[in-house]
């Protein structure tokens, strides 16, 4: 396995960045759902929200992180090339993921900010970002709840095309990205 990204496969950085982000949208929705077993004010309940805020924000940073790396980072072809028109739509998709890796940790500590609440981070209390307004904290957290049913479906498509282009295309999409392979 190499740590730069050849012809055939990203590099380390990237794919690890890819899988590992992956794994916290996982806990991240996971925690947000799982927390309507338990009645409202109960520990469990509040501490599924806390953990749900504190990896989305860890999704933040990592997401500035990898859109960085892959500025930087050479972008294997995919073999056989595809047409253009699924070229498009896959960095269309790209593009809205980015934006809700970003938009949506931002607007959940909006939300913190304007309900006045305190903002966990890992042992620290971030700022808030704007003053208490009790009605922009309704309305932030309406637009980040459409946010996150969006990602559902979002989700579900770029692990729906990528399975495609394993599966049917047999191409090297998903090997591209897939960690452990030389």
């Amino acid at each position: 396995m190499t740590s730069a990204a050849t012809s055939s496969r990203y590099g380390n950085l990237t794919i690890g960045l890819h899988w590992l982000i992956a794994i916290l949208i996982v806990a991240v929705y996971l925690l947000i759902e799982l927390r309507e077993l338990y009645p409202k004010g109960s520990d469990p309940r509040e501490a599924m929200k806390t953990w749900h805020f504190m990896l989305g924000l860890s999704i933040f940073i990592l997401a500035w992180l990898r859109l960085f790396v892959n500025i930087r980072a050479t972008r294997p072809a995919i073999v056989p090339t595809p047409p253009v028109w699924q070229k498009i739509s896959a960095g269309a998709v790209h593009g809205l993921l980015y934006l809700l890796l970003l938009g949506l940790p931002l607007a959940g500590w909006l939300i913190l900010s304007a309900a006045g609440k305190p903002i966990p981070f890992f042992g620290l209390e971030l700022p808030p970002l704007i003053g208490e307004n009790k009605e922009l904290a309704k309305t932030i957290k309406e637009i980040h709840e459409t946010g996150g049913t969006i990602g559902y479906y979002l989700i579900g498509l770029h692990t729906a095309a990528a399975l495609f282009h394993h599966y049917l295309v047999r191409d090297n999409t998903l090997r591209r990205m897939l960690p452990l392979l030389k």
